[in-house]
């Protein structure tokens, strides 16, 4: 299993949202490096929900259900289905990521401008354990 995060602005497309839907295709991701990381999102990796530029903060959790497919707003590019699994009870602000070394490397911090990106298993854990 691997592990991600997805950025989305609440304001277009919030956690609420989502988990009223109950699931979505990830699509409009249009940077190849965020393209090639849908590419390897695979059936039951878990994802984290991030809200940016309002919030900044991860919001939730939820599970790949469809691997990488044609994005149908674009079938140049790639998407994928994602499913709500929780909401986090307390949200992990970017201001607390970016205090906590052991979370120093992952893209949100070196990279944000990327909506798909990975996280190691032990990145995952540490926000999991921030949120509670």
């Amino acid at each position: 299993m691997k592990y991600w995060l997805v950025k989305q602005e609440p304001t277009a497309y919030s956690w609420d949202d989502f988990v009223a839907e109950g699931k979505t295709d990830w699509t409009g991701v249009r940077n190849y490096q965020a393209r090639n990381f849908l590419k390897e999102m695979k059936t039951g990796d878990k994802v984290y929900y991030y809200h940016s530029n309002v919030g900044k903060e991860i919001v939730g959790i939820a599970e790949v259900t469809k691997e990488a497919f044609p994005d149908p707003t674009d079938t140049v590019w790639h998407a994928v289905e994602l499913t709500p699994l929780k909401p986090f009870k307390r949200p992990v602000t970017l201001a607390e990521i970016k205090a906590n070394g052991a979370l120093a490397n992952i893209y949100l911090v070196r990279q944000p401008r990327f909506s798909v990106m990975p996280l190691t298993k032990d990145e995952y854990q540490e926000i999991l354990s921030m949120s509670k």
